[in-house]
């Protein structure tokens, strides 16, 4: 059997593909490096939308289910101030969000989670915490945070 005489229109269109491939390899290891440098502020830049957006969610569900214990602005009440340094510094959003879904035992703080028995989702209570977070960069120093009326008497 003998060997087969080679195909010149085959062997043409084979290293047109092959061209064309490595073309596109390299514009895209151009584009690589390019996209990588860009994309840690786009990143940023939605990473702080989004928190822009529950916070502003967060305001309103705050106003209507925590103000009247915690104080308009998160300065306390018959509860705790939310808008202490104290408090947002001791109090991860981990913390936050676990406390406004389970309420506080032996206190005035009842559930908000519907899990628990509360009016609220946890996208919810997610965004009141992310609005309590917002008030962090102006928070007052209140080391009465816990019981800003006094009221526990002692």
């Amino acid at each position: 059997m003998g060997e087969r005489p080679p195909d010149e229109e085959l062997e043409r269109s084979t290293n047109r593909w092959m061209a064309w491939g490595f073309g596109i390899m390299v514009l895209m290891v151009l584009i690589f490096p390019i996209y990588r440098f860009y994309e840690p502020t786009s990143r940023e830049a939605d990473r702080e939308a989004q928190l822009e957006f529950l916070a502003d969610q967060g305001a309103g569900i705050y106003e209507l289910n925590c103000a009247s214990c915690h104080g308009v602005e998160g300065q306390g009440g018959i509860g705790p101030a939310l808008n202490s340094m104290q408090f947002l510094e001791d109090s991860s959003d981990e913390q936050t969000i676990t406390l406004i879904a389970v309420g506080v035992p032996g206190s005035q703080m009842s559930a908000y989670s519907l899990d628990f028995g509360g009016p609220l989702t946890s996208e919810q209570i997610k965004a009141i915490a992310t609005f309590i977070r917002s008030w962090e960069e102006t928070a007052p120093d209140v080391p009465n945070w816990r019981d800003p009326l006094g009221l526990a008497g002692g």
